[in-house]
């Protein structure tokens, strides 16, 4: 037995949000006792007194969770300034949850921290790994490669960066009852677990393919040996990053070639002619500019959700998790509605679905179901993508 409850509320008070929430979820439950479960919350909340209150009812719950640039759910849809709470039960299934802290002192202790502490709850090997980090302390291309390296790469690690609504400030993540900083929660699942995930962004690579020829972390310097803002402005004018953004990614290929994440910029330095990105690319990387209109990014929604139900191994999954990256909502506008509304659509009717915006998606860039060539497959750190979890028991 394999089941998943969601509770959602944009009352303002956190007091009373979070009561609204609990209710909705122990109307649901009808007796059971959740064994973990995920909160996403905006980040003006009082969430310490959220936390407490989730412990209160729940006190043995394995909880985690973070901050966000908007939330969904099939409760209420998409919603700004709102809770959301997505519990687990399940009899065959582990669901254990860990904690990393001083990422940006120490990567791969507060890593190798998160992960014993989850493991030592569980009796056998991990088969998922959830997890929704400080990404504004430390890159979080180093923190999945960390991720990677303890787990090994066979766990798939789906999941998102905390967000603070744009102000790229601070962030915060939810470990059982603790508001943290500057940490790496994790959700370890284990045992007879069902799962499956589609990946879909929606841009579509333009231009010849060309490589990066000087960077440093995120900061691209040199693109085919000349300054990165000059290739942008040879292929895309100079008006290619406007209202504080840009719909003009960086296509990242791997080794075959087709597949490609993507690196959104944030900024760039005419001076120097550099162009910062939300995450690493490094030196020799291959790259193709890639654009999007909002009906492909959309459409890509869609395919996110076909691609995992197409690929779920089972008959009928529990719960859907789903990310969507903060800078889809801020091209989209008053169509970031659509997306949850699209997952409802094609997903089966009434399954429990949760998630959140967030400053860049966890996933692996095809289902774990299927065969990988030579280990290409793996978890990466994407941008503006959508990404659909599915889950469920045997």
């Amino acid at each position: 037995m394999f089941k998943a409850y969601v509770g959602h509320s944009n009352d303002p008070d956190s007091h009373f949000a979070v009561l609204e929430v609990l209710q909705q979820c122990m109307d649901a439950l009808a007796g059971a006792v959740p064994q973990a479960g995920v909160l996403f919350a905006a980040f003006d909340f009082d969430h310490q007194l959220i936390l407490e209150q989730i412990q209160t009812t729940f006190p043995k719950i394995e909880l985690i969770g973070s901050t966000t640039n908007g939330e969904m759910s099939s409760v209420m849809g998409f919603q700004e300034d709102s809770l959301t709470l997505l519990l687990f039960c399940a009899d065959r299934i582990e669901i254990r949850a860990g904690l990393g802290r001083g990422t940006s002192d120490n990567l791969s202790g507060a890593v190798d921290e998160a992960i014993a502490t989850a493991t030592a709850k569980l009796s056998s090997p991990p088969q998922l790994c959830l997890t929704f980090p400080d990404g504004l302390t430390v890159s979080g291309v180093s923190l999945i490669e960390a991720l990677k390296q303890g787990l090994g790469e066979r766990v798939p690690i789906i999941g998102g960066i905390a967000a603070d609504n744009y102000a790229f400030e601070k962030t915060y993540q939810f470990f059982q009852g603790e508001v943290c900083e500057n940490t790496v929660p994790i959700l370890l699942f284990a045992g007879e677990l069902l799962c499956s995930y589609g990946v879909a962004s929606g841009w579509q690579p333009i231009g010849k393919q060309s490589q990066i020829t000087k960077s440093e972390g995120n900061i691209v310097y040199e693109i085919d040996g000349q300054r990165a803002l000059d290739f942008y402005d040879r292929y895309l004018g100079t008006d290619w990053f406007t209202n504080g953004y840009a719909i003009h990614a960086l296509a990242i290929f791997e080794a075959d070639l087709e597949s490609f994440y993507l690196r959104a910029p944030i900024k760039y330095d005419r001076v120097d002619g550099s162009i910062t990105f939300f995450s690493d690319i490094p030196v020799g990387a291959i790259v193709r500019n890639s654009t999007a209109v909002r009906q492909d990014i959309l459409n890509a929604t869609e395919t996110s959700s076909q691609t995992a139900l197409a690929n779920y191994p089972g008959q009928f999954p529990a719960v859907a998790l789903l990310i969507s990256c903060a800078a889809r909502r801020r091209i989209l506008g008053t169509q970031a509605k659509a997306e949850v509304e699209i997952i409802k659509a094609h997903l089966p009717h009434n399954l429990p679905c949760c998630g959140f915006y967030a400053y860049g998606e966890i996933s692996p860039l095809v289902d774990a179901t299927l065969p990988r060539a030579d280990g290409d497959k793996e978890t990466q750190f994407h941008n503006q993508t959508f990404v659909t979890l599915l889950l469920g028991g045997t």
